[in-house]
């Protein structure tokens, strides 16, 4: 099976990344892919890359009040948008932030920082990848079975995974299992 290994993160991998996501998903018989989307580009081209398998897309979206109390960066056009090419739109408390962000902010130290930034070893999309599995199998939008998650290093997506998700009570049960694309220096 190809891998993917970018020189460089960003959005110009977006389509390969979900492309090889969508192989994988279709030869290993994977019912659910996460796509991590902030305002709405990257659950888009997933929309269209995914059309028509049958296979259910997840888009996750940063917490409301991520960059400013009470505001949502996707729109509520864009999520209705989404929402009618049959994209489920989560917004939910970000595992590896939240509240262990408020402790940093305060006291300096965070547990949930230091897992963060032990998985953003592998990468920034890593992280993410993980920490979204977390968020769907708390809300119960995926099966408790391998899936696929996608996200990248700031915007688009250069980064996917097979992972076995588990909710966040039981996260380091969770299981990478294979890594499809990452950048190498992210």
């Amino acid at each position: 099976m190809k891998r993917l290994i970018f020189p460089m993160g960003g959005p110009q991998h977006t389509e390969e990344t979900l492309a090889i996501a969508r192989d994988v998903a279709l030869e290993r018989g994977i019912s659910h892919v996460v796509v991590a989307s902030t305002q709405g580009d990257t659950a888009r081209a997933a929309a269209l890359i995914f059309r028509g398998t049958g296979i259910k897309v997840i888009a996750v979206t940063h917490n409301t009040g991520f960059k400013e109390s009470g505001a949502q960066e996707m729109g509520s056009e864009v999520r209705r948008d989404l929402e009618k090419e049959g994209i489920t739109v989560y917004t939910g408390t970000m595992v590896l932030r939240s509240l262990g962000s408020a402790i940093r902010d305060q006291l300096g130290y965070s547990q949930q920082e230091l897992v963060a930034n032990t998985l953003r070893i592998l990468g920034q999309g890593i992280k993410v990848c993980v920490e979204m599995a977390a968020m769907v199998a708390d809300a119960g939008l995926v099966p408790i079975q391998d899936i696929i998650a996608v996200a990248g290093t700031r915007q688009g997506a250069d980064t996917a995974v097979v992972i076995y998700p588990q909710p966040s009570n039981r996260f380091f049960h969770m299981k990478v299992r294979d890594i499809l694309a990452k950048p190498a220096d992210w």
